[in-house]
């Protein structure tokens, strides 16, 4: 992605409208600990280049002595992406990683053929109370590498590439953009941007990657004449350059990339461009084949339906 606004305003503006294809107004969801908002998948739109769920947490107040406590789980044919803006969640998984998330960092789960995890609040701030708020997303995985071996990477927020000018700023978290790019090694073609925009400022999405999305996690931005508050995932077109303006200081997710070769199935935490391969995973999970996340003996039984 280039930095420089478009030349031509009101051009500019007419395009951004031509190439809007979606806006997905996320649904409610009580998890327990918090609510998230739901943006994909959705009936209009499965996925958007690999992106294939796509959550919101929070924000939420946890209170002294509360936290959250996602009990062991199992995915296949994924990678988690989990990104906070404020406070921390402990990873544990089966292949023995464990690490603090924490805001700015980007924490990526590579299930392929089959992990488990929990996540859960981190001692500190279970005890001092937290303000939690952040996005959890899956990136399905390209059918050749389905069943790769399970992996894990973390970078802290300050390996990441951050670009900043006086009314903007872009944390490159995976792919390329704003010329920058992430070290984060990838299966396929995507990217991930979290931008922050002051007021009035402006915002370029060029069309580098196949298919685009802009999510609005806070505040409120302005795109040809019409205005998108927080917690709306708009879905763009391919092949024209977007700019949007900050009516209000605002945070953006920037994602997209390449559309995958084929459709994907998704039954709770599993993903497969096979409906058998995903009863098999059932199987596994029911029968207790996964591998085990150590210091654990919790886990969450597979659902009935």
């Amino acid at each position: 992605m280039s930095w420089q606004p478009s030349t031509d305003p009101e051009l500019g503006d007419r395009k951004s409208c031509d190439a809007l294809d979606l806006v997905i107004v996320p649904r409610m969801r009580d998890i327990g600990a918090f609510s998230v908002h739901r943006a994909l998948p959705h009936e209009k739109r499965r996925m958007v280049g690999p992106f294939i769920f796509f959550d919101q947490m929070g924000p939420a107040t946890q209170a002294p002595g509360q936290g959250m406590d996602v009990r062991p789980h199992p995915h296949i044919g994924l990678a988690t992406v989990t990104y906070l803006f404020n406070g921390a969640i402990r990873h544990r998984d089966s292949e023995g990683n464990i690490e603090d998330i924490l805001p700015g960092a980007m924490n990526l789960m590579t299930a392929g053929s089959g992990i488990a995890h929990s996540e859960r609040t981190p001692d500190m701030q279970r005890r001092d109370g937290q303000r939690i708020f952040g996005i959890q997303s899956w990136v399905a995985l390209p059918a050749a590498h389905e069943e790769t071996a399970p992996g894990f990477q973390h970078f802290a927020a300050e390996s990441l590439p951050l670009i900043e000018d006086t009314d903007i700023s872009a944390r490159i978290i995976a792919g390329q953009a704003f010329g920058a790019a992430s070290h984060v090694k990838t299966l396929s073609d995507w990217f991930y941007v979290d931008v922050m925009l002051a007021a009035g400022a402006k915002a370029p999405l060029d069309p580098d990657y196949e298919e685009r999305a802009i999510y609005v996690a806070e505040g409120e931005i302005e795109l040809a004449g019409k205005r998108f508050e927080a917690s709306q995932l708009l879905v763009f077109k391919p092949g024209q350059r977007i700019t949007v303006t900050a009516t209000k200081p605002s945070r953006l997710m920037f994602l997209g990339g390449a559309a995958l070769e084929g459709p994907r199935h998704i039954w709770w935490n599993f993903v497969s461009s096979s409906k058998e391969r995903i009863e098999q995973a059932k199987e596994d999970w029911k029968q207790g084949r996964f591998k085990r996340v150590p210091n654990e003996t919790e886990f969450i039984p597979l659902p009935d339906k």
